[in-house]
């Protein structure tokens, strides 16, 4: 009895280990956070109950990837795709600025950085890590049908050979460098219409300044100063709503209108899709003090901000990145 404890605790403990891999890949499989924890723990159950018939002639790891693969083929046969606002429509003048929210499933969800890139020694695996899980790369990849994506995300981002990911998904060398050829292709469709977010892993100098501006911008909503901080044609979204802005003047137009409640807002750092990104408590009318109002996840190019982008939905966003649902304090004396 004792040896079958013993040997139970061993085998949590082994495939605890592959976890947070495991969620960034099914993270990038499936585009949303949720689904992705669904998908991993459905993983570990099936390992579990299956592991009799593990015979070892591959390791653990692969054969964890393997079912985790099939576990995201079988969600992802319903055909949903999850997007942007971005990627649904263009973009709508501040006169006709409506609020019309589309379901939950339509959307790419963010994802803290802890739970989806393991820690490594190695900067030019960290970066090719955290470039893999930004916006503007998992939109590209929902694009993909999903082997194409699965044979994308297990050759170019986890640097598999084409021969083990032939074997995991029980298909030709031949085929699976022609999916991956064709994944390629699309993807390369798909950047030439995208800004991708240039942000230096860690933030350089410069990037952390600009942060710091926006901060005080935004915190003192400082329209002069935050234009100051954004591209010209820099993007607001704001999910579930698929209303986005586009442009200077509609950014801080809807922020001093639809958008004027968010003024006294306080903001806290958080590690998001690769990026940087708030948490935006703003000021709790009833309560006092600040309440969740949104996640948001910065893209940066060219030493400005070209978009920041407002997951709104903060019953499920605050607890996922371990964030409080109040804080305390005045507007004016929040730091």
């Amino acid at each position: 009895m004792s040896n079958g404890t013993a040997t139970t605790t061993d085998l949590d403990v082994s495939l605890e280990k592959h976890r947070v891999e495991l969620t960034g890949y099914c993270y990038r499989m499936l585009g949303s956070s949720f689904e992705a924890e669904d998908a991993v723990q459905d993983t570990m159950v099936r390992a579990w109950r299956s592991f009799e018939k593990f015979e070892g002639r591959s390791s653990l790891r692969s054969w964890l990837y393997r079912i985790a693969t099939n576990v995201c083929l079988d969600m992802l046969t319903a055909g949903n795709k999850r997007a942007r606002p971005v990627d649904l429509s263009d973009s709508t003048p501040l006169a006709q600025a409506a609020l019309s929210p589309r379901p939950d499933n339509t959307w790419l969800e963010p994802v803290p950085d802890a739970r989806v890139l393991p820690t490594t020694g190695d900067p030019a695996e960290a970066a090719v890590a955290k470039e893999s899980v930004r916006l503007a790369f998992m939109a590209a990849l929902q694009k993909l049908p999903a082997k194409q994506r699965a044979v994308l995300i297990l050759r170019e981002v986890l640097a598999w050979k084409a021969s083990e990911v032939a074997e995991l998904l029980g298909t030709s060398v031949a085929s699976v460098n022609s999916a991956l050829q064709r994944a390629r292709a699309t993807l390369a469709e798909s950047n030439g219409q995208d800004t991708e977010a240039a942000v230096s892993d860690p933030l350089d100098e410069e990037q952390q300044k600009l942060l710091e501006r926006y901060v005080a911008a935004f915190e003192g909503y400082d329209m002069a100063a935050l234009t100051a901080l954004l591209h010209e044609d820099a993007v607001m979204t704001m999910p579930p709503f698929d209303l986005w802005l586009r442009g200077t003047d509609d950014i801080t137009g809807f922020m001093t209108t639809l958008g004027s409640a968010c003024a006294g807002s306080h903001l806290v750092p958080v590690a998001v899709n690769g990026l940087p990104g708030f948490a935006q408590y703003k000021p709790d009318q009833e309560k006092g003090g600040f309440t969740p109002w949104a996640i948001q996840v910065l893209e940066i190019s060219d030493g400005r901000i070209a978009g920041f982008h407002c997951f709104l939905d903060t019953a499920r966003w605050f607890p996922l990145f371990g964030l409080p649902l109040h804080l305390e304090g005045e507007a004016d004396q929040a730091q």
